[in-house]
């Protein structure tokens, strides 16, 4: 599907070509191998999000909170492409099961579930932790075909993503917490589309600015 070429903003000798690639300066890249390169920027990636997903707002009337993690999921994949993007969420969601690096310092399966008497129970915000892996694929991927060297397409590539987290955390939160589908979009989402839609807004500027950067930079530096 993501090899159509209406969906293609670069040209295909530059498509797999991210701004996570021109992150570390060219001279200490040429003293490292592609490897410790990758491994370098994926965790990077975990770093950004450990530390956005501190950024909490407590909203009255939901169990979920606001916090920077979806920023900082959306501005990671964007940066890395498809394969780093989704090595660094998964990475970042398996050490929250042991380091207190979710929202609040929060650390634990328990997030996505937890067994009680026999029968699995979800935790209500499981959901949204789950989605980032397909909101990362999705916009890793579109980054890689060039998205967000423009604004409109990096802000369309991110409120795509930022969809795709709640169209698995709504249902999720309405099974966990015993909403009908109106009460989990009242509790899940409402609350939190203002803020979403001015976080992405200003994110969206961020990578068409780098990318400039990039295009001006000495090739020698």
């Amino acid at each position: 599907m993501f090899a159509q070429p209406r969906l293609l903003r670069v040209p295909p000798y530059e498509r797999g070509i991210t701004l996570g690639d021109f992150i570390l300066p060219i001279r200490i890249g040429e003293r490292t191998s592609t490897r410790q390169h990758h491994v370098a920027l994926i965790l990077l990636g975990v770093l950004v999000m450990a530390v956005s997903a501190q950024v909490v707002v407590h909203i009255p009337g939901t169990p979920v909170p606001a916090t920077g993690q979806t920023f900082g999921v959306l501005m990671v994949a964007t940066a890395l492409g498809f394969r780093r993007g989704i090595a660094s969420v998964g990475l970042y969601l398996l050490l929250g099961f042991v380091f207190p690096i979710y929202a609040s310092g929060a650390v634990g399966v328990q997030h996505i579930g937890s067994v009680q008497g026999g029968h699995f129970v979800a935790g209500p915000t499981g959901g949204y932790l789950l989605g980032f892996l397909l909101s990362a694929a999705t916009v890793g991927r579109l980054a890689e075909l060039g998205w967000d060297r423009r604004y409109a397409g990096a802000l369309a590539a991110m409120l795509l993503g930022n969809a795709l987290v709640y169209v698995v955390g709504l249902p999720w939160l309405a099974a966990a917490a015993g909403l009908t589908p109106g009460q989990a979009v009242q509790q899940g989402l409402l609350p939190f589309v203002v803020g979403d839609a001015l976080k992405f807004a200003l994110a969206a500027a961020v990578f068409p600015v780098g990318w400039w950067i990039v295009g001006r930079r000495p090739s020698d530096r």
